[in-house]
């Protein structure tokens, strides 16, 4: 169907997967009398696997007379896609009544009139200097969707604005080819936090009944049935809005009455992150004590998400309804925080958590004596870390941190991998060999010679050095706080042995009481402090539990409120 019309762009096997795409769009049902969107334009972003190959300007206006939806834009090769102008209009009922394009396909002049006339829709297309005319029956209520034109989403987004039903079935014409029908299915509600606003978006999912196969994908629209996002993931295609499309928006995982985003001072840039006010009241002057959340390794953002489990964002909630006022944040780099990465040692991240404590010793809502840190897995070294030089960090919870150094738990952590593996005895050895050749590599103990250059390159950075480096028993003696050790019995990513080590480095810590330590472990949790019938760490990001267990959150608590009493 796709290729008897001269624009269909055969050519190129991106094409086809973008036009495939296109020729899905279908709808039947109508949008409720009164449903309308204001006169404005936006942006369109189109990417292929990733690479940005153009954009269009999509403008949608609601008049007396009906919807009209126009369009510029460009897209380049392979797609290789001028539109100098389309048109699409609409009757008040969204009754089809013609398109019109101006564009420019491969270079070459392309146009396209479309008149539907009750059940016919009569289509000219002109191309390479001829003409073609060619009539089709049209459904009552059909979207017209040329293909390759995505602002004509635009009317798919609207008509799904008034979907009723959590699915139905829908119809639409691919002009000037032929109808196709679609299923639609609600997914749910979204929050997409960008740099200027939150905005609440409703996802879709759209199967397209494709002669041969069907495919599927998903849209996204907005609170005013204005489109979003449409994407293909099996065949690499994505349309976004220009301002859900920077790396600095972010989908919002979960959230609590009362919480607000904050842009919090830094070395150089801003963190960006969530501050959860608390329910109850304040001390007499007004103010709550406070708690920030240090998250583990790698990319990660405020709510330290893994399987689906928004693991700082449910901590912080418990935190809050307790009457603590809580700050997670995204690491630098990450989400919508300023900074780079690529460099950033624990130390460094340290430093990023001493200025949220700054931010937060300045709010005239919080008690700047009563400021805890709450480190997770690595975020437990960068807690010890940040305490040892501020003396304003009122105490420290570690949950789930190594005991030794980090070259020895990733050994560790390598062991009882191929423990479980099916390998053979030598080459379990031979990869332990390799690992320690590594690591003294990093530390600059032995040289690279022996190590392959792609494994190379992924180890030799400055967080991985540090972090084989960091050891909890040369940093501890300078931790004056009390500690809480909170530790899931369940977790083989950190074992519960190294809780118990870690207790006995806190309570030898000279001028330091050894009621001030505490260790809580809890049966049948995992690293995630999610309940698990197993803690094999290599099913840690699968789905192990619903949430991070209650248990977890009342021993944080009733160790905060020992250690920081409310001032009288």
């Amino acid at each position: 169907m796709l290729n008897q019309m001269p624009y269909s762009c055969s050519h190129s096997r991106v094409c086809r997967a973008v036009a495939l795409s296109c020729l899905g769009m279908a709808l039947l049902a109508g949008v409720a009398d009164g449903q309308s969107s204001s006169s404005e334009s936006s942006q369109l972003l189109v990417f292929v696997n990733g690479t940005r190959l153009g954009e269009a300007q999509s403008t949608v206006q609601r008049t007396d007379e009906g919807w009209t939806i126009t369009s510029t834009g460009r897209l380049s090769p392979p797609l290789d896609l001028v539109t100098r102008h389309m048109s699409i209009r609409y009757a008040p009922d969204w009754t089809p009544l013609g398109l019109e394009i101006d564009a420019l396909s491969r270079g070459a002049p392309l146009a396209i009139n479309t008149t539907v006339t009750g059940s016919t829709a009569a289509s000219d297309v002109t191309q390479l200097g001829q003409t073609i005319q060619k009539s089709d029956p049209i459904t009552k209520g059909a979207l017209l969707l040329p293909n390759m034109f995505f602002a004509s989403f635009e009317a798919l987004a609207l008509r799904l604005s008034g979907l009723a039903e959590e699915s139905a079935r829908f119809t639409a014409y691919i002009a000037p080819q032929a109808e196709i029908q679609i299923a639609v299915r609600r997914l749910g509600a979204e929050t997409i936090e960008t740099q200027q606003r939150a905005l609440r978006a409703r996802r879709f999912a759209v199967t397209f009944m494709n002669p041969g196969k069907p495919l599927e994908s998903e849209m996204w629209i907005d609170e005013n049935g204005r489109l979003l996002r449409f994407g293909v993931v099996t065949q690499g295609l994505a349309v976004m809005r220009e301002d859900v499309s920077s790396v600095t928006t972010r989908r919002q995982n979960i959230t609590r009455a009362g919480d607000e985003s904050v842009r919090i001072p830094a070395n150089g840039f801003n963190l960006v992150g969530t501050l959860s006010k608390p329910t109850g009241n304040p001390d007499a002057k007004g103010r709550y004590p406070a708690v920030i959340m240090v998250a583990g390794s790698g990319p990660t953002d405020r709510d330290e998400t893994v399987g689906g489990i928004p693991i700082f964002g449910q901590v912080a909630g418990m935190l809050a309804d307790a009457g603590f006022l809580v700050v997670r944040y995204d690491k630098r780099g990450v989400g919508q925080s300023g900074g780079r990465s690529e460099s950033a040692t624990p130390a460094d991240y340290a430093e990023d958590v001493l200025a949220v404590r700054r931010f937060l010793s300045e709010r005239k809502d919080v008690d700047d004596r009563r400021i805890a840190l709450f480190g997770h897995s690595e975020g437990t070294a960068v807690a010890l870390i940040a305490a040892s030089r501020d003396k304003q960090v009122a105490s420290v919870v570690l949950a789930g941190g190594a005991s030794g150094p980090g070259a020895d738990l990733v050994l560790e952590q390598q062991q009882a991998v191929l423990a479980a593996s099916t390998l053979s005895e030598e080459e379990k050895a031979s990869r332990i060999a390799l690992q320690r050749r590594v690591q003294a590599a990093v530390l600059g103990t032995g040289e690279w010679k022996d190590v392959p250059d792609d494994v190379r390159r992924q180890a030799d950075t400055p967080w991985f050095r540090s972090f084989l480096a960091f050891d909890p028993a040369k940093l501890m003696s300078d931790v004056r706080q009390p500690i809480l050790i909170l530790q899931g019995e369940r977790d083989k990513q950190v074992p519960p042995q190294h809780a118990d080590k870690l207790g006995e480095l806190a309570r030898a810590r000279k001028k330091v009481p050894a009621e001030r330590v505490k260790v809580v472990k809890l049966p049948d949790l995992n690293h995630l402090l999610v309940p698990a019938e197993s803690g094999d760490i290599r099913q840690s990001a699968g789905l192990l539990g619903p949430s991070v267990s209650a248990d977890a959150g009342a021993a944080v608590v009733e160790f905060l409120r020992q250690w920081m009493p409310e001032r009288k």
